[in-house]
């Protein structure tokens, strides 16, 4: 009787996990239909399939370089909260010093405000300072919102570190830089990896600090909502897609790296 209500419930557990996820990716679906029509205009049910746009799109400079500027950014924001988010993490979750509280809350402050006030703000306060508008602009403005979230995801892991593994290593003669490279950032390794991520992809689809900072440099997100206002082109599906299987991608495979290296590492000890 037992095995039959383990059954039913592993049953029951797949069945909801396979609802969740079509109600996830559903949407993702009916993109990449929308991307195979050979037609100017989207209809449904679509009457004449084809690629030609992915072949337009691709081939597109003005795309190439849209996404070479949202990469670029990404790229240098996951980089820089990355490190802030690191050692915010270890003041935010493991050392105990005066006015660690207030840190706390101001630190996860930026991620309560709704983005496009956010990014007016500092469109205001970038006009005050005199700076001008370019990517580098859009880079500071990703990072006050995407930083705390970087800490917050990093700052998980660090909770759940064991100090006394450090101490062991220091006790049986091994240097501060030896205990960092040797012990902390292997331990801390899947909160830096989850943060990178949370930090590239969230740089990587920001539309609304985008918008607000990037002044003539433009981005995909920007690009793909000036189409949709004016100008829509089943262009807008084929980026809509390959930006998906682009994170899938990057997701999906960071996890198997990260796997790969932990089983590496087990392997060596």
């Amino acid at each position: 009787m037992s095995d039959n209500n383990y059954s039913v419930r592993h049953i029951l557990i797949g069945v909801w996990t396979a609802a969740v996820l079509m109600f996830v990716f559903l949407p993702s679906a009916t993109i990449l239909i929308a991307s195979m029509t050979a037609s100017r205009y989207f209809t449904f049910p679509i009457t004449a399939f084809g690629f030609d746009w992915w072949s337009k799109t691709i081939n597109s400079l003005e795309v190439r370089s849209l996404a070479y500027t949202s990469l670029s950014i990404a790229a240098v924001v996951t980089v820089i909260a990355v490190v802030l988010g690191f050692f915010g993490a270890l003041a935010f979750a493991r050392y105990d010093w005066r006015g660690r509280k207030l840190y706390q809350k101001f630190i996860l402050l930026p991620i309560f405000f709704p983005q496009s006030v956010l990014g007016l703000a500092l469109l205001l306060w970038f006009n005050a300072l005199g700076f001008t508008l370019s990517w580098k602009t859009a880079v500071l403005a990703h990072l006050v919102w995407i930083a705390p979230v970087v800490t917050l995801v990093m700052a998980i892991q660090v909770y759940s570190f064991d100090p006394s593994l450090e101490e062991a290593a220091t006790d049986l003669g091994a240097s501060r830089w030896q205990t960092f490279r040797e012990v902390t950032l292997p331990v801390l390794m899947p909160g830096i990896f989850s943060g990178s991520l949370f930090a590239f992809l969230l740089s990587w689809g920001n539309f609304p600090l985008s918008l607000f900072t990037t002044g003539a440099d433009n981005t995909l997100p920007k690009y793909l909502y000036a189409k949709m206002v004016a100008g829509y082109t089943p262009g807008v599906p084929v980026l809509g897609t390959i930006s998906t299987a682009a994170a899938a991608i990057v997701l999906f495979g960071g996890y198997l790296a990260m796997l790969l290296l932990t089983r590496n590492r087990k392997a060596a000890i």
